[in-house]
């Protein structure tokens, strides 16, 4: 299995169609990439693994810990309000300070796109694990949509963990695997990535290298 080698930080703008060489329409999730940094380089030697450390989004200093805006100085990049850490196989070709463009992607390569799914609240077994429900005639009354039995009485006398319950739903990291890259436009700082990916129009994405066969 490959190892990732590079990723990106950007923000889905939302998802359009394009056509390609022979006239197909490809469903495609726009990603813009513009202000990505480095921010800080882990090595073997120092740190004990290799990673780099990303930034990425305009923040004002008020909003940020002086920590972080310390931080941020040091490297001499701009005040970011993200900043994720992703661990590469080698980091030979990353400085402190350099930005990361949308070319670092070819088209018709292949990636991973990591991002939080939309949150739907709370949520019932039917619509949280689609549960099937109950009859909805002989004798049911006012519990068509609930989970039925979570456990016996006397023993165990408590109910086990784990079951699938009614609860929050949604709002989690969510990984897709190996999508096809369909354009990388360095000059308007954009990826079009084939399909959708998780979360919000607007929503933090990580598109990295795939470890997946393409």
């Amino acid at each position: 299995m490959a190892e990732i080698t590079k990723g990106i930080l950007g923000r889905k703008v939302g998802m359009t169609q394009i056509f390609d060489d022979k006239s197909r329409v490809v469903p495609v999730t726009v990603i813009q990439v513009e202000n990505c940094r480095v921010s800080g380089v882990r090595t073997q030697e120092k740190d004990g693994y290799t990673a780099i450390q990303m930034s990425f989004g305009d923040v004002k200093e008020k909003s940020l810990s002086k920590p972080e805006v310390g931080h941020l100085k040091t490297a001499g990049v701009p005040l970011a309000r993200h900043l994720m850490e992703l661990r590469l196989k080698d980091v030979s070709g990353f400085t402190v300070g350099q930005e990361i463009k949308a070319d670092i992607f070819a088209k018709g390569e292949h990636a991973d796109v990591v991002g939080v799914s939309k949150g739907k609240g709370f949520a019932g077994v039917m619509k949280r694990h689609n549960f099937h429900g109950k009859s909805a005639s002989h004798g049911t009354q006012r519990k068509h949509r609930s989970p039925g039995s979570i456990g016996a009485c006397a023993t165990p006398s408590r109910v086990f963990k784990g079951l699938k319950m009614a609860g929050h739903m949604g709002h989690e990291r969510v990984t897709m695997l190996n999508l096809e890259v369909v354009e990388s436009d360095a000059s308007k700082d954009l990826l079009l990535i084939r399909g959708a990916v998780p979360g919000p129009n607007g929503g933090l994405v990580l598109v990295r290298s795939t470890n997946r066969g393409s």
